[in-house]
Parts: C-alpha cells; sequence; structure tokens
C-alpha cells in the first residue's frame, strides 16, 4: 500500500509541470488561418498510356483550424478552394482536373510563446480528384483520377504580430498518387508528390 501511494505521489508530482504547460495554452489554444498557398507538383510525374506526363502547378486560397494542445503540441485541419491543374503528355495538353487535399497533421512548435517559432509536422493527406476534362487528342473523352490517401510533412515558422495575430509561412510535402483510366481502361499511374507552400494569417481565439 505505501509502494502505491508513493507511485501515485510520484506521478501527480511528475504531471504537475505538464498540467501547469496545458493551463497555460487553455487561453485562445484556437488559431483559425487564412491564406493562400501553391501546389506544385515534382517535374517528373511519371508516364501515361506509354507518353510523359506532366501536371501543372495550381494557387488557391486556403483555410485551416488548429489547436494547441500545449505551447509545443498542436494537431491542424488543412482544407482550400478546389485547385485546378492542366496535364500534359508528350508536351501536349491532354486535360484538366481539379482537386481538394484535406490534410490533418501534428506539429511540434520549437521557442513556443517566442516572437519567432519554427515548426515540424507530420500528417495525413486525402486527396479528391473531380470534374476531369479530356482536352487536344483526348477532347470528349473519359477521363477519370482516383482517389489518393498518403503521407504529408509539414515545416514552417510562426511569426507573431500581436497577441491574437501570427503570420505563418509554411511548405508541405505531400504524397499523392493516383490511378488514370481514360475511356474506362487503366493508362498508368499519376506520380503527383507535390510541394505545397505559401502563407496565412491566424487568429487565436
Amino acid at each position: 500500500m505505501r509502494n502505491l501511494k508513493n507511485v501515485a505521489i510520484a506521478g501527480l508530482l511528475c504531471m504537475a509541470p505538464v498540467t501547469g504547460t496545458i493551463a497555460q495554452s487553455v487561453d485562445n489554444p484556437w488559431i483559425l488561418h487564412v491564406g493562400a498557398h501553391v501546389v506544385d507538383p515534382r517535374s517528373d510525374n511519371g508516364h501515361l498510356a506509354g507518353m510523359k506526363a506532366s501536371v501543372g502547378s495550381s494557387t488557391r486560397p486556403t483555410l485551416s483550424l488548429e489547436y494547441l494542445f500545449t505551447p509545443e503540441w498542436s494537431v491542424d485541419v488543412l482544407a482550400a478552394v478546389p485547385f485546378q491543374h492542366s496535364v500534359r503528355l508528350n508536351g501536349q495538353r491532354a486535360a484538366t482536373v481539379k482537386q481538394l487535399p484535406p490534410t490533418v497533421g501534428v506539429n511540434y512548435h520549437f521557442l513556443a510563446g517566442r516572437p519567432v517559432s519554427p515548426f515540424v509536422g507530420v500528417g495525413v493527406n486525402y486527396t479528391r480528384f473531380f470534374d476531369t476534362k479530356g482536352r487536344g487528342a483526348l477532347q470528349g473523352a473519359n477521363v477519370d483520377l482516383d482517389s489518393s490517401w498518403g503521407i504529408a510533412w509539414h515545416g514552417g515558422v510562426d511569426i507573431t504580430l500581436d497577441p491574437r495575430w501570427t503570420l505563418t509561412v509554411d511548405a508541405r510535402y505531400m504524397d499523392i498518387d493516383s490511378k488514370v483510366k481514360v475511356g474506362g481502361a487503366s493508362v498508368g499511374t499519376a506520380h503527383i508528390d507535390p510541394w505545397v507552400y505559401g502563407f496565412s494569417f491566424g487568429y487565436h481565439f
């Protein structure tokens, strides 16, 4: 019984600093970020139907919601206005496609509470492709890209503007691979794997 009591006391003592840290983060733990980001696919997107595929970049407004469990640890959800990309085969325009890449991640903030705080994170990305239209030689053809699940790496820096507002500059690397079909027949896999980079203003509440 005495050993159990000692363990309980030791546990409470160990939890005290953590509880204090969490208590510090209770004030305004939510951050709403509004900004703009570029989805910039890698230069080599694989081959489709034996032809070299190239997926163009796209810039759109973005929105994310972040919750601070402690000053150092947070979880965030990224959303955006649909991105639109041009797809080329051997340099010729072949299709346009829209996509939504909602991403959930966990971040660790270095130098939390300082005016400038870098952070790193990792999460899961789900990309849904839709409104795909054939262009050029594929005009009128039924072109379809499968949805994709993959890991997403995250890094950036938070710059405190005042107690409520933060400027965030960040980048994500997303693992996005999609099987492509034309007229119902598989023509290969597009390896998109983009860098997503940009900025946002965050409001703490």
